[in-house]
This record gives C-alpha cells, structure tokens and sequence, in this order.
C-alpha cells in the first residue's frame, strides 16, 4: 500500500512533464506521400530525410520492406549486417544501394523493379537524442505497373536519311502510345544530336503546352517550326527554312507521367526512337568584282562591274548591294551602302550613281564625275533567295566579295605663300602686325577657298626642339577656331585675326610681350568644294618664319624706410616713410604693404611676420592682419607722393615692439587698360622697442588636491605675481584663459575651457560631458576655475595664460605681452566602492534565493517522489568445516 500512495503523489509531477514534451519539438523523418506509382523494369529513388534532432550532424538510417505485416530489413547506412540474407545479393551487386544527398537525408536507390517489389517501405532513424520525442520511422508505399509505353518511326523504320538544301522544309513523325492501367499523360520532345550531345527543338508537355528548346524560341513564334498531333497517336515535326545548324541526328524523345497524391507531376518512364538523319547541303555562291584596282582623274567616272555564280537550280532570286568604305578591314556595318537592287530587280534611287542589271550574273555599278573623297575600296554583296510554300521568301546564302581599291587622283591647285611684318614692337606693350599673302594663284575657279592657320615658335640658344604652337586657324568658310593658349587672349581682345581682302590674312597683337618673342609663321589651306557642296582640303603651303624680337634690360627697384620720430614712448605715434626708385620701369605705379617682425614671445604670429595693412597701386587700402579691434583706426598707410609713402601707428602699445619694413611691388600697364607686375622690393627694417622700468609680472598655476574622485569639484588656481615697481589695483587689469591638454604629455592641442577678459565678462567653450566649469576672481591676482561633477575625461594637464592691460600715466591702457603658466596634471579616479556596491548587494541576494530554492526542490523532491522502503536480506553466517572432521 506504501508503494501506491508514492506512485500516486507522482502522478501529477508526471503529468506536468509530459504536457511540457508535448509542446517541445522532436525529431521528424519524412518520406514522400504515397502511393509511388513505377513502371516495372525502371529505377526507383525514395528519399528519406530527417530534422530537428540531438547528437551529431551526420545522421544514420535503416530501410525495411514489407509486403504484408512484417519488415523485411533491406539495408543500413552504419550497419553491414544490417540486410535480410534474400536481399544480400541484390545489395552486393548494387542493384539496391542507399545514396546519402546530406548528412541529414539519403535516398533508396532500386534499380529494375520487379512487381515482387511493390508494398511498404519503412525508413527509420537509430536515436541520436537526449531524450525521446517526435517520430523514429516513417512508410510510404509503392506500387508497380506493368510497361504500356510504345514508341516508333515513321511506317516502322527507327531511321532514315534526309539530304536536303539550304532552305528547304520537311517533316518527320513519330507514334506514342500507352496502356498503363493507371491514369498517365505522355510528354513528347523532337531532339537533335549535331555534335556529341542531344539538345530540345520543341516539346509537347504532358499538361498540354508547347515549349521551345534553348535557341529556338524566336523561330516557333515565327512558325518555321511546328509541332502537330495526329491520328493514330502520331506527333509530326515541321521545319521550314532549313540552314546548316538544322543538319543532324533527329529522336523522338516520349517520357510518362502521373500525378502523385501530393497533387505533383512525377516522371514514371522515358523511352526515344531515332527519327532521321537530316543532312543540310549549303548553297555556294561566289562574288567576284572583275576589277582589282582601279586610278581614276577626279570628275571622271568610275565603272565597275559585280560576277556572282550559284549551284542553286530552281527558281530564286538574287540581291545584289555596293558598299564603299575608307579601310578595307571595315565591316558592313561601319561602311556606307551606295546602291541596292533587291530581288524584284528595283533599284534605290541616285543622283551621280546608277546600278544597272547586264545579265543573269552581272551587276554594274558607275559612278559620274568622281571627286576625291572617293577613294577608298569598293566591295559587293549577293545573297540568294528561294520561294517558300506559303508564298514568302528566304535568304538562304549571302557572300561578300573582296575589297577593290579605288584611288582619285586630285587637281591641286599651285600657289605661294608669303608672310611679312608691317609692325614690329621696339618695347614691352608695343603693338605687332603680321600680313600672309598669297600670290601666284594658278587656279583661280570659284570652287576653290583658302583658310589659314598662324603658328608660334619659342626661339631657344640651345639646338633644343620645341613643338609649334598654334594660335588660331580661319576655315574656309571664314570661321575663328582659337588655339588653347591664345584663347583667353582672342576673347579679350588682345590678339585679332582678320582677312584683309581674298589673299591676306593678318595677325594683330595690341601689346606684345616678352613671352610673345619668337618665330611665327602662317600656313595657308586649300580648299575645293565637291559635287555634294561638302568642302575637301586639297593643299597645304607654309610660309617662311618671321622673328620678332627686341632688346630688354633688367628691371631695377630700390626701397628705403625712414623713421621720422628717433625717441618716442608707450600711447605715442610711431611715423615712418617709405620712399622708391625703380630703373627700366615704363611709367610705372606701386603698391606698399607694411609688415611686422614680433618677437619670438609673441604668439599672436607664429611665423613671426605679420602683414599689418596694404595700399594697392589705384590707392585702395586695405587691412591684412591687423586684429585690434580698439585700434581699427589706429594705423593709417598714405601716398605721399608718387614715389613716397607714409606709414602711422597712433597710441602705441608695448605688444607693437619689433620689426618694421616697407614690401613694394613696381607695376607697369599691360594690354587692356590692365596692370603688369613688373618687380618687387624689400626695404631696410625700423624697429620699435620701447624702454620701460614697469613691473614684471609671473603666472602660476596651483591646486590644493590635484588628484580627485569622479563627481567631485576640482579647484584650479591661477596666480599673478608682480616683480619690479609696484601698482595700484585700478591701474593694471588681466586677461584670463584656461586651457587643458587631453594626454599626460603635452602632445595634443589644448583646448580651450574658459576665458575671462579684463571687464570680467566669461566666456566658456562647449562641452560634451556632463560636467561643468566656473571661472572667476577671488582677488585682484587671483583666479579660480571650479570643474563641478569631474568625470573621468576631464583629466589632463591644466593651465591658464594671462594678458596683463597696464595703464600709463598718461591714461592710456597699455597690453603686455601673454604670459603662459606652467600646466599642472589633474587625475581623476574612480570610487571603486561606490561603483561596485550596489552590483555586490544584488548579487549576494540573487545567490541567496537561489540557494533556498534549490533547498526547497531537494527536500520536497526527496520527501514525496523519491522515498522507498528497502528490506534487507538475511544471510546465515556459517562456518566452513575442516575437511579432517569428516
């Protein structure tokens, strides 16, 4: 009674288990739904797969058979003894044979079936999973038929040949029949085997569509091939227009099928009969132009005559085309057609060319009043066409003769060329004038236009070869195409090309240069007008060259720079001139621009020169680099005279120390109404420097706790000390700026965090933390910068840099120069146990519950579903007795 009140404590925990297997997947193994319906005599292929199981990838499988209730064990994928002792020699002799298409499917493999085959075949998975679930085996069942499928030839015979010509039409038939008891549909295919493989022409399926093979779509839309059904079962294959890719081996290919209970077409059987042999002959023809070459006059004619011979007997006709092309490589498509007589003897229509039909085999071509932009090769092109049964025509053979040169010799027209210079430039900027005459014109017919091309040399000392530059070329019909050097010239006006009258041509430079130096020459251009109004450059005749060239002499410029105050002090006005002197300068103009040279504290500039302002050669000033916004009108740049400048700088401050110097650039007027830059000069340097005894000021930076936690406030301090004489708190201000650098050293850029100028304005730069800044000042040389909620990129080497603003006893603020602190490292740490304390406590408390439950299950698990009553046996303990006692 114990043993059944545990057993029935059990119950609902077993129930809860096989509710949750039976929504958990298992393994499948699947077969295809029968019946499988197969012709006797044929091969059979059953696959078996497998999915969603435990264990290895590879799977194994074991096939059974049954006729009626029990198994027959037919082969195994892992066991060699697996198969029954009556399938053992059809298994050896590969007649049964398993052939794996994955690690997780196979397919049984039955070659000639017998109707002792038909019945039930089981596939079943050994267990590779953890637990049991889904299903180990499945059956499907196959049924043999007996073979009703007959195919045959026309009137009995497998085979027969065909020789037929390129063009022709024929038929060939085949008879497919069934008796399957089973309710089957045939599909029929025409093969033909031209090489070593056999490829589809046109199939009749077994759902009743026609379908053309690869290749021969176009030609069953047209109806050049055809497929028609009969009686007697006959299937008849019609091809109209033979050519030679139609020669070769013809079968009539028959395949059953039947629809298996999956609702899909499954093929049962297949069996071909060869039809005919097809053999295409081709159709020869030759194309011959009876002449080889040919060298006409030009406005001569040209005559030429196409010979085409055929084997065709019958009726057809012949086309015949001339082409003419430029190179005798071209093909048809690149050359141009001239004329055509189609094969109802209709020619195209011309004007200067006819094409005339001399007999059976002659075609004439003449070309009147031939010009030379006819020369070129001449070739012909026949095709014959044969009647069809429905009335049309086909082109059955086509041949293109070989090239005939054709050469037109031109009537060049006989002149000369002469080119002089009726303005030759003595200086820079002086106009030049070049004339190209032509003269001793023997053909002088209105079918005749000149056009001309002026070319440039640069003239070297040394014996180097230097390409001709063109200029410009005026066409015949009187057209300006400039060259890529002179276009922007041309455009603007400085170089003109004109015609002067019907034989001079002339070339205009308003302002000659020195690059302009050097040899030019013109090359005058035939042109003749041909019958097709086109023009034809005929001629080319070059003139000799003419050099232009004058003598030049160095340009000389001179810059000197006086200071007209020797002594002068802090909020004074510094004035210096600037006077030039230029040599071989026509009239000449200059613009100034005064730099500084700071020294090397000062960072404003790195380079150390810094372009102050500028005063260009039409007087137009300019600021450059001066960025003083109090003192935008504090430097001033004049023309005193034409050759005199002057330079002044109002309320001086001690940051203007330096370097003064004058740079001027000599201009000369250039073509257009536009200024050349001639040269440039350098002048002697000024130098301000102020003599003071102020106070000399320090910067440092200070940090009571440099190294801090994340979340707290970091104080940075930035100390000013002064040395030297002493000053009252309203008589000096500061400048403020922080900067961190991002690295331990100091290899990146600083970044800016805050400023605070000398009227206590703030500025701060954008951040990406969440953490903030405030900058202010604690005393009149102190100031503070607070980091609020550091985080852990805030760290970096800090420090700050001062611009002390010193006020003269005059009243004027004067700017000191910059003064940058040495940095100082701020490190930011982490609080391990702030960070880490609330992670611990969940975890200690996750570990804690997980623990008690895993208790609770052990006890209750042991308290009701494992207990069990055990009863010892008793054994006797008995003593061996000696063998003596007995």
């Amino acid at each position: 009674m114990g043993h059944r009140g545990d057993t029935a404590s059990c119950l609902p925990l077993l129930l809860l288990v096989l509710l949750l297997l039976a929504f958990c997947r298992g393994r499948v193994v699947r077969v295809p739904k029968g019946p499988l319906i197969r012709v006797v005599g044929t091969e059979v292929v059953i696959p078996c797969s497998v999915s969603d199981y435990d264990g290895p990838s590879e799977q194994n499988f074991d096939w059974e058979f049954s006729r009626d209730t029990d198994f027959v064990r037919i082969v195994s994928t892992w066991d060699s003894t697996f198969t029954s002792e009556e399938y053992q020699k059809r298994v050896g002799r590969g007649d049964i044979k398993l052939r794996r298409s994955s690690n997780d499917a196979v397919e049984l493999v039955i070659r000639n079936i017998q109707p002792a085959d038909q019945g039930r075949y089981k596939c079943s998975t050994p267990s590779t999973d953890a637990t049991v679930q889904g299903n180990y085996d499945a059956e499907v069942q196959v049924k043999v038929i007996s073979d009703g499928l007959s195919v045959s030839g026309s009137k009995g015979r497998s085979s027969m040949p065909l020789r037929l010509s390129e063009g022709d039409s024929f038929r060939l038939r085949c008879s497919a029949v069934t008796t399957s008891p089973e309710h089957t549909h045939l599909h029929v295919t025409w093969q033909i085997k031209s090489g070593s493989a056999w490829r589809d022409i046109l199939s009749l399926t077994h759902e009743g569509k026609f379908q053309p093979g690869p290749g021969y779509e176009e030609r069953y839309r047209n109806g050049d091939i055809r497929l028609d059904t009969g009686a007697n079962d006959t299937y008849r294959l019609s091809v109209s227009q033979a050519s030679s890719a139609d020669g070769g081996a013809y079968r009539c290919l028959v395949s059953e099928w039947v629809r298996g209970a999956d609702g899909s077409w499954q093929r049962i059987q297949e069996k071909n009969v060869e039809i005919a042999s097809v053999s295409i002959q081709r159709t020869a023809l030759d194309v011959v132009i009876s002449t080889s070459n040919v060298s006409v006059t030009e406005r001569d004619s040209l005559d030429l005559t196409c010979n085409i011979t055929t084997d065709r007997s019958g009726i057809f006709q012949a086309e015949v085309m001339w082409y003419f092309s430029a190179s005798p490589d071209d093909t048809l498509a690149d050359a141009q057609l001239l004329l055509s007589m189609d094969r109802d003897s209709v020619v195209s229509d011309s004007t200067l060319i006819s094409l005339s039909h001399v007999d059976r085999n002659s075609y004439r071509l003449l070309v009147r009043d031939v010009d030379v932009e006819d020369s070129g090769y001449y070739f012909c092109e026949a095709a014959i066409w044969v009647p069809l049964h429905n009335g049309s025509w086909h082109k059955v053979v086509e041949r293109t003769s070989a090239p005939v040169s054709v050469v037109v010799t031109a009537l060049e027209p006989d002149y000369d060329v002469f080119l002089n210079a009726s303005k030759t430039p003595k200086f820079s900027d002086d106009p030049t004038e070049l004339h190209c005459r032509i003269t001793n014109v023997q053909d002088t017919e209105a079918n005749l236009r000149f056009a001309v091309s002026w070319y440039y040399r640069q003239r070297l000392r040394s014996d180097d070869v230097v390409a001709d530059e063109l200029l410009a070329t005026m066409d015949a019909d009187w057209t300006l195409l400039p060259g890529g050097r002179s276009r922007e010239r041309i455009q603007n006006g400085e170089i003109i090309f004109s015609k002067k009258s019907a034989d001079t041509f002339s070339l205009r430079i308003q302002w000659t240069s020195e690059s302009d130096r050097g040899d030019y020459f013109c090359v005058v251009s035939a042109w003749s007008r041909h019958r097709n109004n086109s023009w034809v450059k005929s001629k080319d005749v070059t003139s000799a060259p003419v050099n232009i060239f004058w003598a030049t002499q160095d340009y000389t410029l001179t810059v000197e720079a006086v200071k007209l105050k020797p002594f002068f002090v802090a909020g004074h006005t510094f004035e210096m001139t600037c006077k030039v002197s230029s040599k071989n300068i026509k009239t000449p103009r200059y613009s100034v621009l005064i730099t500084a040279e700071k020294p090397l504290t000062d960072q404003s500039s790195p380079n150390g020169t810094t372009r102050i302002i500028s005063l260009n050669q039409d007087s137009v000033v300019r600021l450059e680099d001066w960025t003083d916004q109090t003192r935008v009108d504090g430097v001033v740049l004049e023309k005193v005279q034409e050759n005199e400048f002057r330079y002044r700088m109002y309320q001086t401050q001690i940051s203007d120390a330096g370097l003064y110097r004058c740079v001027v650039t000599a201009w000369s007027p250039g073509g257009g109404g536009m200024w050349r830059e001639a040269v440039n000069g350098l002048s002697n340097p000024i130098q301000i420097d102020f003599q003071t005894s102020g106070p000399v000021f320090n910067v440092s930076v200070h940090s009571d706790s440099p190294t801090i936690y994340q979340g707290e406030v970091a104080d940075l301090l930035c100390i000013v000390t002064m040395e030297g004489m002493a000053l009252e708190p309203d008589d000096m201000s500061f400048d403020v700026s922080w900067f961190a650098v991002r690295s331990f050293t100091l290899d990146r850029e600083p970044i800016l965090l805050a400023s605070l100028d000398r009227r206590g304005i703030v500025t701060q730069s954008r951040r990406n933390g969440s953490s903030d800044i405030s900058l202010e000042r604690i005393s009149p040389l102190e100031f503070r910068l607070r980091v609020h909620g550091c985080e852990d990129h805030d760290f970096g080497n800090h420090y700050c840099v001062v611009t002390p603003w010193v006020r003269s006893a005059t009243g004027v603020w004067q700017r000191e120069p910059d003064i940058r602190a040495k940095p100082i490292f701020l490190s930011v740490k982490m609080d391990v146990l702030n960070a880490f304390k609330y992670p611990l406590l969940i975890g200690i408390g996750l570990a804690t519950v997980i623990g008690l439950l895993s208790c609770l299950i052990g006890y209750c698990s042991s308290r009701w579903c494992c207990k069990k009553e055990v009863q010892e046996t008793r054994r006797e303990r008995r003593r061996l007795m000696s063998m003596e006692m007995d």
